[in-house]
């Protein structure tokens, strides 16, 4: 074969090297980044709220000191804050992962 057939052959199946790996993981739209945005708020506000509805209960049930509400609420908001710090960091490594090798230095040369 010559010089120009390999670079030619080389060329198309470093073109649908690409095109495979478009197709195995497109592009972040908007509304993922949507739906992103609304599981780590859930992940944090659930916790929270839960945490002050059950120191309301607390309140009636075991009267102290200090305010029930307030501090299962701050703890649902250290534990809501963990498990979306883990998520997020879970769907970086994925991201990472997925993401295509950087071409070798002959590929780049020609």
């Amino acid at each position: 074969m010559k010089q120009d057939e390999r670079s030619s052959h080389e060329a198309i199946r470093r073109s649908a090297e690409r095109m495979r790996a478009r197709r195995r993981r497109p592009g972040d739209s908007p509304l993922r980044g949507l739906s992103l945005f609304g599981a780590i708020g859930w992940s944090v506000a659930t916790p929270t709220v839960g945490g002050a509805l059950l120191g309301l209960w607390l309140n009636r049930v075991a009267p102290a000191g200090f305010s029930w509400p307030v501090a299962l609420m701050l703890g649902g908001l250290v534990i809501g804050i963990l498990v979306a710090w883990e998520w997020v960091a879970r769907e970086s490594r994925a991201a990472q992962d997925e993401s295509p090798a950087q071409p070798d230095k002959e590929s780049r040369d020609g």
